[in-house]
C-alpha cells in the first residue's frame, strides 16, 4: 500500500517534544544543537524546560518543530518507505528535507530566518481567524462579503479540511467576516497571532526569504513532493524553489494537497510531527474514501509502529 509521509506545522509545538528521540539518538541531538547554533536560541531549554510563553513565539518555535519533525524522518526513513511526502505550512521545510531538495543544515538555516522574519512582521491591522463547520462555498462567500462590506484586503489562507479554513486579511475585514459567521451556524476564533500570515500582508518578509532561497543549493525531489501553494507535485528543482517563493503569501492548499495524493494512490498517511493534527485532518478530508489509514508518530516509542507497518 502506498504511504504518504505528511509533517506538521507552527501550532502543532508541545512541552518536551523530542526530547527522547534525541536522549536516545545522537543524530537527533545534534540537529537541536546545531540549530541553536544556527539560531543563537536556547531552544531546549525552552521546548524541554516548558517555558510556556517562550514557546509560542515564531523565531523559537520554527526551528525547534523543523528538527523534531526532521529527527523523526531521519529516524524513520531506513524503515519504511514512502511514495510522497508533504508539509503543512512551516512543515513543508521538513518535507524539502526529507524529499532530499534542501540539505539537513540549509533547511534548518531556512526554518531559522522563516521564523525570525515572520516574528518581526507584526502588523496591528493582519489578523487571523479559524471559521468552522462551514463549507468552502459559504466561507467564500463570507469573505467575498467582508471584502466588499470593508474595502480591505481578505482571504483564505488555509484550506484545512471540508469543514475547517482560516482566513487572513485587515482586521476590519476579518471582524467583519467573524460577525457574518455565526448567522449562518458557523464557528469564528480570532487566532493570537502578530500578523496575517499567508496573505500580502507577508510580502516584504516574502521577499527576503526569497532572497535567501536563491542562494541555496535547490535539487530534483527524490520522492514526490506535494507543495501547499498548488496541491500538487512538482519534480523540477528549479522551479519548486520558485513556487515555494511564493509560500508565505500563498494559501494553503492542504485538503487539495491530500486529495490529489489519495488520487495518486496513497492510502497510509503517516503524520511525523508532535500532536497528530494533520492525521485528524486527513481522516476528515477522506472521510468517504475507502482504503484510507492515518497514523500520527510524535515519539521515540511510537516510531516502533513502523515495524509493524513492514510485516
Amino acid at each position: 500500500m502506498d504511504r504518504g509521509i505528511v509533517f506538521p506545522g507552527q501550532g502543532s509545538q508541545e512541552p518536551g517534544m523530542g526530547r527522547d528521540l534525541a536522549e536516545h539518538w545522537s543524530v537527533a541531538m545534534d540537529l537541536w544543537k546545531k540549530a541553536e547554533t544556527l539560531s543563537g536560541l536556547p531552544l531546549r531549554e525552552i521546548y524541554w524546560d516548558t517555558d510556556d510563553a517562550a514557546m509560542a513565539v515564531t523565531r523559537n518555535l520554527q526551528p525547534a518543530l523543523t528538527v523534531v519533525n526532521i529527527g523523526l524522518w531521519l529516524f524513520a526513513a531506513s524503515r519504511l518507505s514512502a511514495r510522497t511526502v508533504a508539509g503543512h505550512s512551516l512543515g513543508e521545510l521538513a518535507a524539502l528535507c526529507a524529499a532530499q531538495v534542501l540539505s539537513v543544515e540549509a533547511t534548518l538555516e531556512l526554518a531559522c530566518l522563516r521564523g525570525k522574519l515572520m516574528d518581526e512582521a507584526v502588523n496591528q491591522d493582519g489578523r487571523m481567524a479559524a471559521i468552522l463547520k462551514l463549507s468552502q462555498a459559504q466561507v467564500e462567500q463570507v469573505v467575498a462579503d467582508a471584502v466588499a462590506g470593508s474595502g480591505q484586503e481578505l482571504r483564505i489562507a488555509n484550506y484545512n479540511t471540508p469543514a475547517q479554513f482560516v482566513i487572513s486579511g485587515h482586521a476590519q475585514a476579518v471582524d467583519l467576516a467573524c460577525a457574518a459567521v455565526k448567522p449562518v451556524k458557523g464557528r469564528a476564533l480570532i487566532l493570537p497571532v502578530s500578523n496575517a500570515f499567508h496573505s500580502p500582508y507577508m510580502a516584504e518578509a516574502g521577499a527576503e526569504l526569497a532572497r535567501y532561497m536563491d542562494r541555496l543549493d535547490w535539487r530534483d525531489p527524490k520522492i514526490p513532493l506535494y507543495l501547499n501553494v498548488t496541491g500538487k507535485p512538482e519534480p523540477d528543482g528549479v522551479q519548486l524553489k520558485r513556487i515555494m517563493q511564493q509560500q508565505m503569501t500563498s494559501s494553503v492548499l492542504w485538503t487539495q494537497t491530500i486529495e490529489q495524493q489519495y488520487a495518486d494512490g496513497v492510502r497510509t498517511f503517516i503524520e511525523l510531527g508532535p500532536k497528530g493534527a494533520l492525521s485528524r485532518m486527513v481522516t476528515q478530508i477522506l472521510s468517504d474514501r475507502d482504503g484510507v489509514c492515518s497514523i500520527a508518530i510524535s515519539s521515540l516509542d511510537q516510531l516502533a509502529q513502523l515495524e509493524e507497518l513492514n510485516q
